[in-house]
C-alpha cells in the first residue's frame, strides 16, 4: 500500500512538472482584429458591397414578382403558347437572379473573394505577430480565446507524426 502511494505521488509530481514545463498563452484574436483600424475599414467596405448587392438582387426579385403578377392578370387572355413564353421568361429571369445571388454570396462567391483580399492580409499580420511573440517569450502553445483553436505551437511539443506512426500512417 505504501509502495502504491509513493508511486502515485511520484507519478503526480512528474505529471505536474511536465504540465508546468509547458508555457501556454491565450489570445482573443477577434478582439485584436476589432481593435485595428484597417480591419474596421475592411469590414465596413465589405458591408457596403454586400448591402449594394443585396439591394440589386432584391430589386430584381421585385421585377420578377411584377412579371408574375402581370402574367396572372393576363393569363386568361393568353393562348397556351403565349402562357408558355411568359412562364419561360419569368423562370429564366428567376434563374439568372439565383445564379447572380450564388455568384455574389456563395461559398466561393465574389463577397468571399473580396473578404479574402481585404481581411486575409490583416489576419496574417496578426498571426505573424502571435508567432513572433510566442518565439520571443518562449511559449509552447498559444490558444485563440475567440475561436477555441490552436494558433501556434512550438515544434518541440508537436506530436502529430508520432500519432500518425501509431495509427499506421508513415
Amino acid at each position: 500500500m505504501l509502495k502504491k502511494n509513493i508511486l502515485l505521488i511520484a507519478f503526480l509530481g512528474l505529471f505536474a512538472f511536465s504540465v508546468q514545463a509547458q508555457r501556454i498563452a491565450v489570445v482573443d484574436v477577434q478582439a485584436v482584429l476589432e481593435s485595428m483600424e484597417e480591419y474596421k475599414n475592411a469590414q465596413a467596405e465589405l458591408e457596403q458591397i454586400a448591402t449594394t448587392w443585396r439591394q440589386e438582387i432584391t430589386q430584381q426579385y421585385d421585377e420578377i414578382k411584377g412579371l408574375y403578377s402581370s402574367y396572372q392578370a393576363e393569363a386568361v387572355l393568353l393562348s397556351d403558347k403565349q402562357k408558355a413564353a411568359k412562364e419561360d421568361q419569368i423562370m429564366s429571369k428567376e434563374k439568372r437572379v439565383r445564379d447572380l445571388q450564388r455568384k455574389r454570396f456563395g461559398p466561393e462567391g465574389s463577397l468571399f473573394k473580396k473578404r479574402q483580399e481585404l481581411v486575409q492580409p490583416i489576419q496574417d499580420k496578426v498571426y505573424k505577430a502571435i508567432r513572433s511573440y510566442m518565439e520571443d517569450r518562449g511559449f509552447d502553445l498559444i490558444l485563440d480565446k475567440s475561436q477555441g483553436g490552436v494558433l501556434a505551437n512550438n515544434p518541440r511539443i508537436e506530436k502529430t507524426s508520432d500519432i500518425m506512426k501509431k495509427v499506421g500512417i508513415e
